[in-house]
């Protein structure tokens, strides 16, 4: 609710302030108490409205917030207004922008779940941006078992909503990271069943932007953005048998961050899984 100040704005009178006025019966006319002078009365104009921005009574926590993904979340929570936290293994984010100064960053490993319950202390929502790629057993590691800790970690705490920034199918691919997807897999299995009314999947493609990597930044948006208008329109394509996975469009990072905040904080937004299309029209709507 916003915060209204009033404030009543008073013509000038010819009454001195240090004469004592008495209210007349006469017509709200005013009578001096020290001459027989009647003044005019006071004009009260209609109130003054000043908006105030409210406090932010929203505490988010992004996981692996000074990611590629999770440090365009922290900055679409921040513009909204909200409070800001992020937990990753490296802390603080290397990025010299402003808005990382209004984040609170916490060190931790999701493996480690007494540094997670600390960073949970107070937070009303969750979004997760924690993957990765290596050998299957270090995929399945961190893409599900810290997911799923953090997510048991959140439902124990009465966080009341939990948006996991999971991946879409890209057919064969699933066969040779079959620990990424596997790992993504259980982690969305846990969070449906541990937050079935405020648990929210998205399933993006490739996921394009500018990526910051050490001082030298990289216009991935220089291919993604036109693949993503060309395959936008091959949607029936999606439908082939073992190939259709593979004309997924890819989405920028910035409709990515704007939908998980979305529904990270919107009571409305329903749950389940949210594929590449979705994201993309969720993306288009004015937020609420």
């Amino acid at each position: 609710m916003r915060t209204i100040v009033s404030r009543l704005i008073r013509h000038k009178s010819s009454i001195p302030q240090s004469r004592f006025v008495s209210a007349s019966s006469s017509g709200g006319r005013y009578l001096s108490t020290d001459s027989n002078k009647i003044d005019e009365p006071f004009n009260v104009e209609e109130a003054e409205t000043v908006h105030v921005p409210p406090p932010p009574t929203e505490k988010l926590l992004v996981l692996g917030g000074n990611g590629f993904v999770g440090s365009h979340v922290c900055k679409e929570a921040l513009d909204r207004g909200l409070s800001v936290s992020s937990l990753s293994r490296s802390g603080r984010s290397s990025l010299q922008e402003p808005w990382a100064s209004r984040v609170t960053w916490h060190q931790g490993n999701l493996l480690s779940s007494d540094l997670l319950k600390d960073a949970l202390d107070g937070v009303t929502s969750v979004i997760s941006c924690v993957g990765g790629f290596g050998s299957n057993s270090y995929m399945y590691k961190i893409n599900g078992t810290a997911n799923i800790n953090a997510i048991r970690a959140a439902s124990e705490k009465g966080v009341k909503r939990f948006v996991y920034i999971s991946a879409a199918d890209f057919g064969p691919a699933k066969y040779l990271l079959s620990g990424y997807y596997e790992g993504k897999r259980a982690a969305e299995t846990e969070l449906l069943t541990r937050f079935a009314y405020g648990g929210i999947i998205l399933r993006p493609g490739f996921i394009y932007g500018t990526r910051s990597v050490g001082n030298m930044k990289i216009p991935l948006g220089v291919f993604g953005s036109p693949m993503e208008m060309v395959l936008q329109q091959a949607k029936p394509l999606n439908q082939l048998p073992l190939v259709g996975p593979l004309f997924t469009p890819p989405v920028n990072v910035e409709s990515v961050a704007k939908v998980a905040v979305r529904a990270a904080t919107d009571p409305v937004f329903p749950p389940g899984i949210v594929d590449v299309h979705g994201i993309q029209r969720y993306s288009q709507q004015k937020s609420r």
